[in-house]
């Protein structure tokens, strides 16, 4: 046989594995949305998280299902659980995970109460509400479906709900993959971090991450000598420091492109108007990243390590210069960037011999990891899940700008993608801002691409 037919009789036994198990979307979209709704009760803003309390829920309703838990605890009150389904293991375990932590919130920009889950008009509002606790629920519900539909699996299905990705600590990814890989060792994860684009009504593409750009802060420290403020002095801290932060804010640094990048343009371009499609198919283009960088900044963001300054420190009296002054400076490092001669290249760029470049990354800073692939089954199947649940859409491989902790699982050399529900691009703003929502239509649509993609790649034939 040959390859091509080999493709198409795999795939086409694929589809028809996952049409054996009939799903009642109505009731899986309401058990989904409710599960989020108590999940976004929770109140786990992180610092100081309390995630044990989403771990001691998600422990009463595997129980009621007949299915047994784990709670791990290395931090007191901060746990994290996990749950398998048992297949035949003829191949590898499938990892479904997110995470119960949420970032603060300033309850004073909230339109409603972040931690009510009100709905309306088919619209969950709350902390969490899209980061992560629907998938947190979309991938309970998709676990109690294999149990009811005693759907035969080849993979172990393991469940995951993992404390502190918010604010990376001693209780968060590090640790688990650190003291507990035996419970959640996989060939295969699906987490965060998809990206899905909803436009007037209708899933426009389903973003699968498989790669990111990982958080690496830096610190700019200007030195110079202190005195009253009543006299100038051309060594003034402050004043070389605004211009080190100048130079590097408007620093264009250098673009590129690897194989889920050039990927995702070459598809987008696809769907996209003759204006855009003529950027994405010469992305690289200087003319083309200027156009990028004021319409449309977060594809800037995704070819290039991107430095942005974030915060300020300086002095301590009006009339008093002081002898330092700091900025913290985001940077979002491309998967293989050289991070010693990225500082090189910073420092040259502010020519300042006042100014020192100092890396802060932390013990538990996000680890370096290489993308997962586009030809494996997984992607495949996720690629087959979009065709069954909405097949006027695509898939678009992307590089998220943000982290997400399956950097923690590529560097075991497994395979991990980020999925995510669809969303608008007002919903997407929401994410860590005010009245976060999502629409319970699309967690539906979520949970049913979700169930296909997992039992057209566990299923047993």
């Amino acid at each position: 046989m040959c390859v091509g037919s080999y493709a198409l009789a795999t795939s086409s036994v694929s589809l028809a594995q996952a049409s054996r198990f009939s799903l009642n979307a109505e009731q899986a979209q309401a058990e989904a949305a409710h599960f989020l709704a108590d999940l976004v009760r929770i109140d786990t803003e992180d610092p100081p998280g309390d995630e044990s309390k989403v771990a001691h829920y998600l422990e009463g309703v595997l129980k009621s299902e007949g299915i047994e838990s784990e709670i791990l605890e290395p931090v007191a009150g901060r746990a994290s659980i996990v749950a398998r389904l048992k297949g035949n293991r003829k191949k590898r375990s499938l990892l479904l995970m997110g995470h119960e932590d949420v970032v603060p919130v300033d309850r004073s920009h909230w339109t409603v109460d972040p931690f009510a889950a009100s709905e309306r008009d088919g619209v969950i509002y709350g902390r969490g509400a899209s980061d992560d606790k629907a998938m947190v629920a979309a991938n309970l519900e998709i676990l109690l479906q294999l149990k009811r539909l005693k759907v035969p699996l080849e993979r172990d299905v393991i469940f995951l709900s993992e404390a502190s990705e918010e604010m990376s600590s001693p209780a968060g990814m590090a640790t688990i993959v650190e003291r507990y890989w035996d419970k959640i060792d996989c060939e295969f994860a699906l987490n965060e971090g998809g990206g899905s684009l909803v436009e007037n009504g209708k899933v426009k593409y389903f973003g699968v991450a498989t790669a990111e750009k990982l958080p690496r802060a830096l610190r700019l420290e200007a030195t110079g000598s202190s005195g009253h403020g009543s006299v100038p002095r051309v060594d003034n801290a402050v004043v070389h420091l605004a211009a080190a932060v100048a130079k590097v804010g408007t620093w264009d640094t250098p673009a590129r492109l690897n194989e889920t990048t050039r990927t995702f343009f070459e598809r987008l371009a696809t769907i996209s108007s003759p204006e855009e499609a003529g950027w994405y198919r010469s992305v690289l283009d200087p003319k083309v990243q200027e156009e990028l960088k004021h319409k449309k900044p977060q594809y800037y963001s995704m070819v290039r390590t991107s430095v942005v300054p974030t915060m300020l420190k300086a002095g301590y009296k009006s009339n008093v210069i002081p002898p330092s002054a700091e900025a913290t400076l985001d940077v979002r490092a491309l998967p293989d960037e050289d991070l010693g001669k990225f500082r090189e290249m910073l420092a040259e760029v502010i020519d300042d011999p006042q100014v020192k470049v100092i890396a802060e990354d932390s013990s538990f800073s996000m680890p370096a990891s290489p993308p997962s692939k586009l030809g494996t089954e997984m992607f495949a199947a996720l690629e087959r899940a979009q065709k069954q649940v909405s097949p006027e859409a695509i898939t678009l491989p992307t590089m998220t700008t943000g982290a997400t902790d399956s950097s923690f699982l590529r560097t075991k050399g497994v395979q991990a993608y980020g999925i995510g529900v669809p969303r608008t691009e007002e919903e997407s703003r929401g994410v860590h801002g005010n009245d976060e929502r999502i629409q319970t239509k699309q967690l539906g649509l979520f949970v049913r691409y979700l169930f296909a993609a997992v039992t057209g790649i566990a299923a047993a034939p």
